[in-house]
């Protein structure tokens, strides 16, 4: 329902505002986060301290656990219930930290917003965007519903929507038209600094290019200082003006981005550059920073990465090292850094001749799966009432040989996911066929129902949301054993899984929660190998996990290829990923085949417009660049 004021002196809103000059800089200094009861409070996050000048853009690194959305979260006075934020934070002289709740709601939005990460979850599902932007906006009303509804249409306008997407509800909209207007929201009452936490982690990458040069573009216009938070070094480099790397709970590092880029002054830093997985070449081994990063309260008094680190010596845990400068604009919190930095930048260097060739395919290797003009389409009537037939595959065609890895590439709505549900049997084609090992697996049957389980298995992205959460892992682990049939001992066999994933017996009597991201994933590929399936797809098995524990994940993933010559369709829109991952690549464009070749050979030379566009839409590569003219990617 539009909001109409019956104050006739109530001013038109019809504009959208601009950050002003005067709006000064964000100033915090020593930040420390602590939780639980007041005589056992926990350390999280430990003396931060940084500035945001206007109109900057500062980026926030680091693992999970690191604290970041902490921070972010205390910079608007929306730290969790039982935690506890000390120190100062203020944004143009006015000081945030111990601000009470009814002041705090006059700062947010107007004066600092905050974007979250998931576009799914962040809009109420019961409100049209147009309601969901009314909320958000300014609370001094409108004369007439013209008015509300112009400055709407202005604000969807301005991240790149038409004015009858307001009409629409959020299950109606793509990820990236609901990351537009998450964004609209986040900007409703014209914020002068945005924070932006891992905002375009859930999207694929022409969708990231474009959400990404669109938020470049708004920030330009209004002058707005912005903190962006990712674990996508790529993403933050192509962005950010500085970097700002977070480990346990502290800073380790603040640089200017082209210089931390080239020439990281701490080796936590240069873990996470290392760990990146190159998309201009193949490598023999991914890198990964050893163990996981620990509890802030741990570590509180000597170098949090220390036993991490192959540079550590005794001055790294006698105390806690200090933010030191090491130039007039880059500091460092290690205390080594004078005897290493050349080290460090070395081995930053050679890993641009770690460059190898990928595995030959092997000529005439029997297929595992066919399918073969494909075509599938779903009837709804959620758009307006009218019923519509969107087609999700038409016409497709490819093969997956035995031991081949085949990577399947596209945007959101090309497809990929059908294509899986349509390989494990989850749903069944309109029209062609689907075999597995020669056999037709679309006649419904619970008989090759339950073959066909044993055939494929799946390894799903979110590793939050596909282990339950009731069972043990060895209770999940046996109970996909009891899949492949009677095992002469279920408790060695659950041993000998969480040893092939990298994970100690001791794992079996843990429950999912205590688990890291990582870990979770790593049983749920243990879950998925129990079976001994001929063919595993991999659906974005690594997008919900920092690059540390996404390239631990990657390179399992290679060890029980090369251990089983097990088959894998590898659905992903990193095109890093594919790379490293795949021997050959299939390209969906609006559920048909555009391109299909030789993983090197699509990235290094794509035939297809489209696959050109995606190449281009990587971040860092020459075509992709949000400083430049702040023009909207186009697909």
């Amino acid at each position: 329902m539009t909001r109409v004021s019956n104050a006739a002196t109530t001013p038109t809103n019809t504009t959208v505002h601009t950050a002003q000059p005067d709006d000064g800089r964000l100033s915090v200094q020593h930040l420390t986060i602590t939780g639980g009861p007041q005589r056992h409070r926990r350390l999280l996050v430990q003396d931060v301290s940084f500035q945001v000048e206007s109109g900057q853009t500062l980026g926030i690194v680091g693992e999970s656990g690191s604290g970041k959305s902490l921070t972010a979260r205390a910079l608007v006075g929306l730290l969790p219930k039982g935690l506890h934020a000390s120190g100062s934070v203020s944004y143009g002289g006015l000081e945030i930290i111990g601000r009470g709740e009814r002041d705090l709601r006059s700062i947010r939005g107007a004066r600092v917003s905050l974007l979250l990460q998931d576009p799914f979850t962040i809009l109420n599902p019961l409100l049209t965007v147009g309601t969901a932007l009314l909320e958000s906006m300014r609370v001094d009303g409108y004369r007439t519903q013209s008015d509300a509804r112009a400055d709407i249409g202005r604000r969807l306008a301005e991240v790149g929507l038409a004015a009858d997407v307001a009409e629409r509800y959020p299950f109606q909209l793509s990820g990236g038209m609901r990351q537009r207007v998450a964004l609209a929201c986040a900007l409703a009452r014209d914020p002068s600094l945005l924070i932006a936490d891992e905002p375009t982690t859930a999207l694929d990458v022409t969708t990231q290019a474009e959400v990404l040069r669109l938020l470049a573009g708004i920030q330009r216009d209004r002058g707005m200082s912005l903190i962006f938070i990712t674990h996508d070094l790529r993403v933050a480099f192509e962005v950010c003006d500085r970097i700002q790397v977070m480990y346990a709970g502290s800073v380790v590092e603040q640089a200017p981005a082209r210089q931390l880029a080239a020439q990281p002054a701490h080796p936590y830093s240069l873990g996470l550059l290392l760990t990146e997985p190159p998309v201009d070449r193949y490598v023999e081994k991914l890198a990964a920073i050893p163990g996981a990063v620990p509890r802030a309260d741990d570590v509180g008094d000597k170098c949090g990465f220390a036993d991490r680190c192959e540079w550590k010596q005794s001055p790294c845990v006698s105390s806690r090292p200090p933010l030191a400068a090491i130039n007039a604009s880059h500091t460092s919190a290690c205390v080594r850094i004078d005897h290493i930095r050349g080290e460090l930048t070395g081995r930053l260097s050679a890993r641009h001749t770690t460059a190898t060739s990928p595995r030959p395919i092997m000529e005439g290797s029997a297929p595992v799966a066919v399918i073969t003009d494909v075509h599938k389409s779903f009837r709804s009537s959620r758009f307006f009432g009218r019923n519509r037939e969107a087609v999700a595959l038409d016409g497709v065609n490819f093969a997956v040989g035995e031991g081949e890895s085949v990577g399947l590439v596209g945007e959101t709505g090309s497809g990929k996911t059908t294509i899986a549900r349509l390989i494990t049997g989850l749903t069944r084609p309109d029209s062609g066929t689907v075999e597995i090992e020669g056999a037709d697996q679309t006649d419904g049957s619970r008989r090759r129902a339950r073959h066909l389980h044993r055939l494929v298995q799946m390894v799903f992205q979110d590793p939050y949301a596909s282990l339950n959460p009731a069972l043990s892992v060895g209770s999940t682990l046996r109970e996909a054993l009891a899949v492949r049939g009677k095992v002469d001992d279920a408790t060695e066999q659950v041993t000998a899984l969480l040893a092939e994933v990298g994970l100690p017996a001791s794992y079996a009597d843990i429950r999912p929660v205590a688990l890291s991201g990582g870990e979770r994933q790593r049983i749920a590929i243990a879950r998925a190998i129990a079976v001994q399936p001929k063919l595993l797809i991999c659906d974005e098995p690594v997008a919900a996990l920092d690059v540390s524990a996404q390239a631990h994940v990657l390179e399992l993933l290679r060890t029980i290829r090369r251990h089983s010559n097990i088959s894998m369709l590898f659905i992903t829109h990193d095109l890093a990923v594919v790379r490293q991952m795949t021997e050959r690549v299939v390209v969906l464009y609006r559920g048909q085949i555009v391109e299909v070749g030789l993983t090197a050979e699509v990235l290094d030379n794509p035939q297809h417009e489209y696959t050109r566009g995606l190449v281009a839409a990587i971040p860092g590569s020459e075509a992709w660049s949000i400083r430049s003219s702040g023009a909207s990617v186009t697909s």
